[in-house]
């Protein structure tokens, strides 16, 4: 099975790349449609509906598929042989990052079900600040990786 990593390896990072970028598109955007609808629209509205409807595509049709794909190539990469070596810092980094972004994904499906339930608490001004937790990590993991400290 090594081998066969090895040999798929440049196939493996790329689509794992392509996932990665796709899932950040998402993980930025929801919680700025959060904002929005908080702020502007309200809810029991026809724009509401629209706004939900919004929110749940953006999570199930691309989030989620990219979550996943991002997990499914990066523990492929994991497995190549050669690629990560476990005594450097750098990958236990990356990984604690790649989990707790997974909790961010996580919450935000949960707030979403509070938009759904008409339940929600948080302000514009929360999900902005809330807005900054991928762009910290995605730094974290990206310097990790390129500068493998």
């Amino acid at each position: 099975m090594g081998e066969f990593l090895a040999d798929i390896y440049p196939w493996t990072k790329s689509l794992h790349i392509m996932s990665v970028i796709a899932w950040m598109a998402g993980l930025f955007y929801l919680p700025r449609l959060f904002v929005y609808h908080t702020e502007v629209v309200g809810s029991g509205n026809e724009t509401d509906d629209l706004f939900q409807t919004m929110e749940r595509r953006l999570l199930k049709a691309i989030m989620n598929p990219s979550m996943i794909s991002t997990w499914l190539f990066g523990l492929l990469l994991v497995l190549t042989p050669g690629i990560v070596d476990w005594s450097m810092i750098w990958p236990w980094v990356k990984g604690l990052s790649v989990i707790l972004m997974t909790w961010f994904h996580m919450w935000l499906g949960g707030r979403r079900m509070d938009f759904v339930a008409g339940t929600n608490t948080l302000t514009g001004r929360r999900y902005r600040l809330m807005n900054e937790f991928p762009t910290v990590l995605m730094l974290v993991i990206v310097f990790s990786v390129v500068l493998k400290f």
